[in-house]
């Protein structure tokens, strides 16, 4: 199976203040090492297409979208699909890929949406999918605020559908975890996990295609490192890939 895993990448620039003088510098950054390494050690085919990169080389066809089995988005907002180059730099009509996206879910494609600051909602309601394509064909809608839930104390998940087969061979006592978003699960799907009553896991099926959701990120902060380094980390995450691709 091949995925593209679409953001969780950022770009951060930093001051630096000696004195008299200062100066700046930028760094890049992927939050998803942990998980496509997860991926990869059960065989699966990860391919990530930085947040930066989006705008510009998110699939603008079914055929692009056609070349993966599961588009999974993490903690990437609609504007770097609405606003490609063409649309941004230079005022040009092009598809909108949140409806190319959601058409193609129906049509028999599999879509996953992780969780994190630029997702659902997001923090200051940045990420926007509510009232989306994106969000009819999720499991689950959204709220319009954001809807960012922080619990540093730790939140331990809990299981709501321990027989699905996302949770096959995967330990009903999880770590916990630092935060998520918080959504609200649509009539019809199935709610997998949940944390602090709020959904984690969510699975649905839309039209001839799957979507499911997991609501905290794949990799720290939210998802801090004893999570990631639970053994049932990696499955988990590929159980999640095989379900949602209906394999």
């Amino acid at each position: 199976m091949k995925v593209l895993l679409v953001g969780e990448s950022w770009v951060s620039e930093a001051t630096h203040y000696k004195g008299f003088d200062s100066f700046t510098s930028v760094t890049f950054h992927s939050g998803a090492d942990w998980y496509n390494a997860a991926l990869r050690s059960k065989g699966i085919e990860v391919e990530q297409l930085y947040a930066h990169d989006v705008p510009a080389k998110f699939p603008f066809t079914k055929e692009g979208l056609d070349a993966y089995d599961v588009i999974v988005l993490s903690d990437i907002g609609t504007n770097s699909f609405l606003l490609p180059t063409e649309t941004w730099m230079q005022g040009k009509s092009m598809p909108n890929r949140l409806k190319l996206l959601a058409e193609w879910v129906k049509g028999g494609g599999a879509l996953i949406m992780a969780g994190g600051y630029l997702s659902f909602q997001g923090f200051e309601a940045k990420a926007r999918f509510a009232g989306s394509a994106v969000e009819e064909v999720l499991p689950v809608t959204c709220f319009t605020h954001d809807d960012r839930a922080e619990t540093p104390e730790g939140a331990v998940p809990q299981i709501n559908d321990a027989k699905h087969a996302v949770l096959a061979g995967v330990s009903t006592t999880m770590p916990a975890l630092l935060g998520y978003n918080r959504v609200q699960l649509k009539p019809g799907a199935t709610l997998i996990a949940s944390v602090n009553g709020d959904p984690l896991i969510a699975a649905t099926q839309v039209g001839k295609g799957r979507s499911l959701v997991w609501t905290s990120d794949i990799g720290p902060h939210w998802c801090p490192e004893p999570f990631v380094k639970w053994d049932g980390f990696a499955p988990l995450m590929a159980n999640m890939i095989t379900w949602v691709a209906g394999k």
